[in-house]
Parts: structure tokens; C-alpha cells; sequence
């Protein structure tokens, strides 16, 4: 790679960057080269783009001195030897992450992910830095982003919180990390901002007590949706694990169930994935009521489908409708909410079950790495973190035990 400086109404200098691989729609004939990351169809006309290789040249002027542009020549050819030279441009935020990010990952991410990010570019990202030039965004830019998303309403009129602001956040580094990676940018801005400091549960984690939860089931015993609410109360599972399960996932004879599926919602549609975690894939025992519960279950579906002339597999959901068909989880969690109120209890939110189940298993002694396993936590940091309002009571039984065996009489 070569360079040379002429001198025009200022001093500028070419850089000669060589046979470049280069990729073009011959549909819309946009060209994109290809040094910032393969796309895989063309943003303006989503057609197929083709390859070629081209001689590509790199222009810098307003250089007012000869030695000026000498020194950035310089600083530009050791960029490039080294692998870290970065092409100036203009493009903005908005372009690159509407028209080049999202649709270069949308093959590699889950639905609900994508959603999720599509959400955070265009409800709050794009309407406040979307105007900024990529090259020039600053981690004092972001900063004031996230000021801005704590205490500006968005387009719902919603002022966000501070685990949203992160979530914004871990998609912005997520997209100008990939910026960085395709040559756009020499470093990502985001590592220089500051998100919100987490502050636990922004909304406060309501829990029953054992006596509420019994009450609960009491209340449930002859409903039909009693096999359901035992399993939530008595494996701490997340609402999609427990909906995604099928018979072939439980074997009822040795008493457990295997977490594989999960069943998630893309806007109010809903469709089976996998965990997000490997711990999330897992192997959950069950107690002998829970297990009594869901072979009456089985036992009921089986006779349903047959009465109905529909033949039996081991892939049917296990939480389903009379007519066979899985539950959707907004429905389940209106269903949890009508029986607490019809049981006089609190409401709380159905995901609340997890934690009731979390914390009375820490409560009455339970190991907090077994804990962790059951609910899946990715490490028993995530539990002790989570459910740190019950370390008191854990620590006062410590000293208590500890001291009764060294303590004279």
C-alpha cells in the first residue's frame, strides 16, 4: 500500500488501498465494500449481491502545511500495515444500525432478541443520537442518552428504568462493538459511558409466605388448572419453561423433569425455543405430590384425546386447553391472578411464584447451589444476589447452630 501528497487549493495526500473485495446489487446497483463484514442481501432492495474485486483509493485534504499532511500520511500507511486503519465517513448512526446492523444479524438471533433490539433502535436510540455521525459519537454523547431516557417520557409517554436504560445500553455496546469489528469505527464509545448503576429489582419483589401458597392450593385443589400451579409452587420453574414442557420431557416413574424447551412470545404470538443458558437446560426432581398431580394429568389428556378420536404422542404439551391446545402465557398469568383474588390473597405477579419458591427453599435450609441449579441461575451468584433478604435469617441460624456446639453449658 502506497501514498503520495500534492498540493491543490490545500496540501491533501491519496492512499492507494489496493485490490479490494467489493460487493454490488445488480439490482438497485448500490456498492458495498466489503471490508466492514459480508452482508448477506443488499439494505436498500434486500435483492442478492454480487462479488468482485476493485482498486480502491482513500482521499484526505485541508491539509495546511506540506508537513501536515506528511505526518497524517504517516500515522495513516502505519494504521494500515498494523490493521487498525479505519476509513473516514459520514454515515450515521440511523443508517448503520436501520439499514446495515439489524439486517446483517437478523439470521443470527433469536426472534424475541431482535425484536428487542429492533425496539431499543427505534424507540429510543435512533430519536436521540440517531442524527450523530457513527465516527463521531462520544462516550459523553451516550451518557447523555441515558439521562435522557431516565428523565424524558418516551413516544408511550413512559419515563424508563434504570435495568431498561441497560438493556438500551447492552444493545448499543452490542451494535458499535460490531461497528468496530467491520472497520466502521477504531473503538467503541459505549466503553467510555456509564449506564445506570443497577439497583436489584426496580420493581419491588413481592413474595407469599408458606401459609399464603398453601392457602393458594387449597383454594386450586379441585380446579383443573391445580397440576399447573403445583408445578410453578414447587420447582421455582419460569413461566415459559413450565408452558413449554411436553410428556416426552417428564419421566413420572423416576420422579423428574428435563427443562429443553421453552415457550417464549414474539408480540402476543408464541412459539417454542430453547434456554438461553446451558444451566437453563437442566433436570429438575419432583416431589411425590407434584408427581401423583401430573400423572392424573396425563392419565385425563390421554382419555380426552380418545374420546375426542385424536391419537396419543408423547409430544403433546403437558399444560394445554381441553381442546388440546398449549396455554398462552398472558392467559396463564390473568388465570394465577383471578385465583389469588378469588383465594383472598395479595396479588402478586405469577413470576412472583419463583421467587415465593426461592425463598422459602433458602428459608427452611436448602443449599443455595441447589437452589441456583433448580431455578437455573447461570451461577449461585445470580441467587445470592437475588434473594439476598434471606441471608439474615440464614446467617442468624449459622451462628446460632455453630455456637451451640462450642458454647459450654
Amino acid at each position: 500500500m502506497r501514498g503520495h501528497i500534492k498540493k491543490r487549493s490545500t496540501w491533501q495526500f491519496v492512499v492507494d488501498l489496493g485490490p479490494q473485495p467489493l460487493q454490488h446489487c445488480p439490482a438497485c446497483r448500490k456498492r458495498y465494500w466489503a471490508d466492514h463484514g459480508r452482508l448477506r442481501a443488499c439494505p436498500k432492495c434486500h435483492g442478492a449481491l454480487g462479488d468482485r474485486i476493485e482498486r480502491r483509493q482513500e482521499f484526505h485534504t485541508g491539509y495546511q502545511s506540506k508537513r501536515e499532511a506528511e505526518d497524517a500520511l504517516a500515522k495513516v500507511l502505519g494504521a494500515l500495515a498494523s490493521g487498525l486503519h479505519v476509513e473516514p465517513s459520514k454515515q450515521l448512526v440511523v443508517d448503520f444500525l436501520r439499514n446495515e446492523w439489524l439486517p446483517a444479524i437478523r439470521p443470527t438471533i433469536r426472534p424475541t432478541t431482535l425484536s428487542s433490539y429492533e425496539t431499543h433502535v427505534e424507540r429510543h436510540i435512533i430519536p436521540r443520537i440517531g442524527s450523530l455521525q457513527l465516527q463521531q459519537v462520544t462516550g459523553a454523547q451516550i451518557n447523555l442518552l441515558y439521562a435522557r431516557l431516565l428523565s424524558e417520557p418516551d413516544d408511550r409517554g413512559r419515563l424508563l428504568s434504570p435495568s431498561t436504560v441497560r438493556r438500551v445500553h447492552a444493545t448499543l455496546h452490542r451494535a458499535l462493538k460490531d461497528a468496530v469489528r467491520w472497520s466502521k469505527i477504531p473503538r467503541n464509545p459505549v466503553d467510555a459511558a456509564d449506564p445506570p448503576r443497577a439497583l436489584g429489582f426496580d420493581r419491588e419483589m413481592k413474595v407469599w409466605t408458606a401459609k399464603d401458597l398453601k392457602t393458594f392450593l387449597g383454594a386450586e385443589r379441585e380446579s383443573d388448572l391445580y397440576p399447573l400451579w403445583l408445578t410453578f409452587a414447587t420447582t421455582g420453574m419460569r413461566r415459559g419453561e413450565v408452558l413449554g414442557l411436553a410428556w416426552e420431557d417428564l419421566d413420572l416413574e423416576a420422579g423428574h423433569l428435563s427443562v429443553k424447551k421453552t415457550r417464549i412470545m414474539n408480540g402476543y404470538a408464541t412459539m417454542l425455543s430453547t434456554p438461553k443458558t446451558k444451566k437453563g437446560r437442566r433436570l429438575i426432581a419432583l416431589d411425590p405430590a407434584t408427581t401423583a398431580a401430573l400423572k392424573k394429568l396425563r392419565a385425563r389428556q390421554i382419555r380426552d384425546h380418545l374420546r375426542r378420536g385424536a391419537s396419543w404422542d408423547e409430544s403433546q404439551p403437558v399444560f394445554a386447553s381441553a381442546e388440546g391446545e398449549p396455554y398462552h402465557p398472558e392467559r396463564v398469568s390473568k388465570l394465577f391472578a383471578q385465583g389469588a383474588r378469588k383465594a383472598g390473597l395479595p396479588i402478586i405477579r405469577l413470576h412472583d411464584l419463583r421467587h415465593t419458591y426461592a425463598t422459602l427453599a433458602l428459608v427452611s435450609g436448602v443449599h443455595p447451589k441447589v437452589v441456583s441449579e433448580r431455578l437455573g441461575h447461570a451461577n449461585i451468584g445470580i441467587t445470592l444476589d437475588c434473594y439476598s433478604h434471606c441471608l439474615p435469617t440464614l446467617s442468624e441460624e449459622a451462628a446460632a447452630r455453630v455456637a451451640a456446639l462450642v458454647v459450654p453449658d
